[in-house]
């Protein structure tokens, strides 16, 4: 079987603001579709058997036509190619209001021929794989609902679900591994997070908390390949042995955090007992330079920042981001109009100013903390540590997101 793998596409990451005249989309999203793009045409041109999208298609939950349209032109020239392709679900794929729809349900409503959509854990066998000799074990984005569901379809009880959604879990793999047809390969597709993944230098994409795989459970013998996505760094967590436990990592670079990291999709040829992994590098992805300066009293400040960022040509059409330190005193002679010129070729420049401060926050005279929303105290938070004005919005929809699914989380347990 041959089978390529990749995950976390978050196609419409449109938060740098240039658009291309003739398409009308950000240049951004551009970028993504460009390797998404790459994608499905080597799925295509390779003749694999099998594609798996391990989860995280955008990374708005409720994806703007405009983008969905997108998503859906490439998904389907793998169908109208006759490819059988697994649409796993993952955190930003799903709602945090019981009852909505996922971000690409849309696959399943249509009943789009050889697309199947991955919304609920379970064991996939041939007959429910278009015949494909193989067999899958799929874990979408875990919650509570997500497992009661599938307790629910094994035929046990509601209150089952109140054990440890670990424990529950296991149980219910370890069963779907007994069932296995011992002469056909298996692959794991999951998305989440496993024991001793590494992340990437930042995690702003993330949202909701992370529910931990078992490591242990990832690489059971019994499997042949564990296709997995949600953590943006490539890597093997089974480097050397059998099965290959893989995140190929997202298919660009979604923020300065990953600025050192290259992209990846992966073929793999999985046979029972033995499987050969290939990670296939992205080109043409969006340099991303990040750099850190804490300022001096023995040169002009100026000099100093511009200094950080050469040379200058190296920022041709990158998005740099510049993070300085500095006492308050210095914050007076930070010209940001000439150093927004030394950095003109870029395509996106941030300066991000953190200035020295023993001070804390200090509410206005008659206001009580009790008073002020999480937003407020978080925006408080933003202004006292000059925070950028343009981030605001992309901020208070990320908190907003984190707040209500907290709360979504307190009222379930």
């Amino acid at each position: 079987m041959k089978v390529l793998h990749f995950a976390d596409a978050h196609i419409d990451m449109a938060n740098y603001g240039r658009h291309d005249a003739n398409l009308g989309l950000p240049l951004r999203v551009l970028d993504f579709l460009k390797s998404l793009d790459t994608i499905v045409d080597a799925a295509i041109h390779e003749k694999v058997d099998l594609v798996l999208f391990a989860g995280d298609a955008y990374k708005d939950r409720s994806p703007a036509p405009t983008f969905q349209r997108e998503w859906g032109k490439r998904i389907m020239r793998l169908s109208r190619a006759g490819i059988p392709t697994l649409l796993l679900v993952g955190n930003h794929d799903t709602s945090p209001a019981t009852g909505r729809a996922f971000s690409f349900q849309e696959f399943e409503t249509l009943e789009v021929p050889h697309v199947q959509l991955i919304f609920r854990p379970g064991l996939l066998k041939p007959d429910q794989l278009e015949g494909l000799p193989i067999q899958i074990i799929a874990i979408p984005w875990i919650n509570r609902a997500a497992v009661a569901a599938a307790m629910l379809n094994q035929g046990e009880g509601e209150g089952d679900a109140n054990r440890s959604l670990e424990a529950v879990l296991v149980e219910m793999v370890n069963r779907w591994l007994n069932e296995l047809d011992p002469t056909l390969p298996t692959i794991m597709l999951a998305h989440g997070s496993v024991e001793g993944a590494i992340y990437g230098g930042e995690r702003s994409v993330m949202l909701g908390g992370d529910f931990t795989l078992p490591r242990s459970l990832m690489r059971d013998p019994r499997l042949d390949y564990t296709a997995l996505g949600h953590i943006h760094k490539m890597q093997n967590l089974n480097e050397g042995s059998h099965p290959p436990v893989v995140y190929p990592g997202s298919i660009e670079r979604v923020d300065a955090g990953e600025a050192g990291d290259d992209k990846f999709y992966v073929i793999a040829e999985v046979n029972k007992g033995s499987t050969q992994v290939e990670f296939h590098k992205l080109t043409g992805i969006r340099k991303f330079i990040n750099r850190e300066v804490t300022l001096d009293d023995n040169s002009p400040v100026t000099e100093q920042l511009t200094r950080a960022l050469e040379p200058q040509a190296g920022l041709n059409d990158a998005i740099v981001r510049l993070t300085a330190h500095f006492s308050r005193e210095k914050q007076a002679q930070i010209d940001e109009r000439s150093l927004r010129e030394f950095a003109n070729d870029a395509f996106e420049f941030h300066f991000i100013q953190r200035p020295e401060s023993d001070m804390r926050i200090r509410l206005p005279q008659n206001m009580a903390i009790s008073s002020l929303t999480p937003l407020d105290l978080a925006e408080m938070f933003w202004k006292e540590y000059h925070w950028p004005e343009e981030a605001y919005p992309a901020l208070r929809e990320l908190a907003n997101q984190v707040i209500a699914e907290t709360q979504e989380e307190d009222e379930s347990l």
